[in-house]
Order: structure tokens, then sequence, then C-alpha cells
């Protein structure tokens, strides 16, 4: 693997370098991991922050085909685009499908955007654990909107708007998702909620979805950020409804620019990002100072197999880890 980044080049947009870049901070070694913060660091005050949008869904609801036609019209506006689209891993095998390019072909080809798919390995809340990081390199190489698209498979995925200026939820009609609106959950955490294929036959199913999500969104308090949940139709498969969601979000974000949520928000998740950064960096500290000394991976399997409980699994970890500590 390449370790030494051209800086310039990434800050002029050079797209294989910025490739190379978010490979290298995907790698979990310890050297590899010092470079990466080294490259992080060197960039942080020269990006231009982006507008960042999450979008999420069950499987099957069009993610791909309404980002694609979503990512065409932002290009036509003059802007570029970056798509992280965090892959699910197997949790079995370790293996990750990472198939996005494949899944957005024409948006691929154009010029001005950049797809780069990344495995989630089991990361809580479907993002993989740098994702953030490849957010700030993006911005550095000059992307104006990044979009990330999460693995979509759970509740888990509110984690998406501790990273994103504005969180779209794609849902389907006849699929129950219009039901989940009475509960908290994702649908509560999510600023758009976006009843993709509305078309054909779909179109009154999406109709009477809208207005129960309506309905149901009523139920809960307003959000302190001065914007309450909007719901919209759209067919991604027609690019259909798609500019309405695109000036939506720009109706959001001038919203909470002229309220100054904006950046009180980008603040707080400053915040919550060192929190979770200096989680990672402990848990990573624990696992390379025990590798030698207790296998860790030995006590999930005696765990796994019953031999041993979580609770006192655990104990022995922290036991070596304070012997360490002392020597």
């Amino acid at each position: 693997m390449e370790t030494s980044i051209n800086i310039d080049k990434l800050l002029e947009g050079d797209l294989l370098t910025l490739s190379k870049a978010i490979t290298l901070i995907e790698s979990t070694l310890p050297k590899h991991r010092k470079k990466s913060i080294e490259l992080i660091d060197s960039i942080y005050d020269r990006r231009k922050p982006a507008i960042r949008i999450g979008i999420t869904g069950i499987p099957g609801v069009g993610k791909s085909t309404f980002i694609e036609q979503f990512g065409k019209l932002i290009l036509s506006h003059g802007l570029k685009l970056a798509v992280l689209a965090v892959d699910p891993s197997s949790q079995k095998t370790g293996g990750s499908i990472l198939g996005d390019k494949t899944r957005m072909e024409e948006l691929s080809r154009e010029p001005n955007a950049f797809i780069r798919p990344s495995p989630s390995s089991g990361t809580l809340g479907g993002l993989a654990a740098r994702t953030r990081e490849s957010m700030l390199l993006c911005e550095a190489a000059g992307f104006d909107v990044i979009i990330i698209e999460t693995v979509g498979v759970g509740q888990s995925e509110t984690e998406v708007i501790n990273i994103t200026d504005c969180f779209l939820m794609l849902a389907m009609p006849g699929t129950g998702d219009d039901l989940q609106g009475i509960k908290r959950g994702i649908m509560e955490a999510a600023d758009i909620i976006v009843i993709n294929k509305a078309d054909g036959s779909n179109i009154d199913a999406a109709r009477k979805a809208k207005k129960q999500l309506e309905m149901a969104l009523h139920l809960f308090p307003s959000s302190n950020s001065g914007w309450n949940t909007k719901v919209l139709t759209a067919s991604g498969l027609h690019n259909e409804g798609v500019s309405n969601v695109w000036e939506t979000v720009n109706d959001m974000l001038q919203t909470l620019q002229e309220n100054g949520q904006f950046d009180a928000k980008r603040k707080e998740q400053q915040a919550r990002a060192f929190e979770k950064l200096t989680e990672l960096s402990i848990y990573e500290y624990v696992i390379q100072s025990l590798g030698k000394s207790h296998d860790v991976g030995y006590l999930k399997d005696e765990v796994s197999k019953g031999l041993k409980n979580e609770y006192n699994a655990s104990m022995e970890v922290i036991t070596s880890l304070q012997r360490l500590t002392k020597d």
C-alpha cells in the first residue's frame, strides 16, 4: 500500500490521489493509522466544507437508482459530487460486495462525480469506521456535495445523522414502511422521507403512505432545529419528483443557516466525532497491546462456545491491560 500521499495533488482534486488517501485511512494497521492522522491534520484547515447528505433505506427500496438520478441533477447545477457508499460486509466471512460503481454506471462515468464503496466491517450503525475521514478528504479534493449511502438494514442507521447536514430516508409503498412512522427511531430522525417507486400502479399507494406518515409525524414533538420532517414522493426509475427532493434539501439547509442551527449542529458533530475517535483509538490500543499477552479473539471464541461468560472474559481483558500499564 502506498502511504505517501501528495497533498498538493489531493487539494487539486486528483481522483487517483484521493482514492489512495481513502485506502490509507481505511487501513487498520498501526503504522498506517499514524500516517492517516498526519494526513487528515494536514488537510483539515485547507478544505472547504461540503453539503453532507445521508441517504438510507431498506434493501430493495431503490437507493442506487434514486442516487444516480439525484446525483446527475446535482451535477447539472455545476457542482462536484462524491458518493461514499457504505457496503455491507459479511459478518461471517468479512466479505464485501463493493459493487456500487456497477450499480450507478451513468453517474460513475461523469467527470465531476466520484463514487467510493467502503466496507462497513460490521460497524455499529452501518457506517464504516473511517467514513467521516473519507468525507473530509473529499472536501479537501474540492467536492461540493457528499452523499453517504448507508447499509439500510436497521434502526441503528440513525448514526448517519451524526456526520451529515441532511438525513434522507427512502421508503417504499406497500412494504409496511408507511406504518413505521408511528414508532420512534429512524423515521423520527429523518429530515426528509422520500417514498420512492411512486410510479405506475404504486402511485395511489405512495400518496396514501405519504398521508399516513405525515399524520404519524404530527404525533412527534417539534424539532428544536426549526425544521420539521417533510414527506415527499418520487420515482428514481422515471426521474420524477427528484428535483423537488433537491429543492427541499436546500430549503432545509437555508432554514438551519438562518436560525443558527447549521453551525450549532456542525459543532455538536465535531464533539461527537471526538468521542467516537477516542473510543475507537482506545479499543485499537487495547487490542494491539494485548495482542501478545492475551488473545482477545480466543476469549471471544470461548464466550461464543459458552465456556466463559462475557462478563468474566471482559474482566480478564481489563486485568491484563492493567498489568501492562503498571509495567
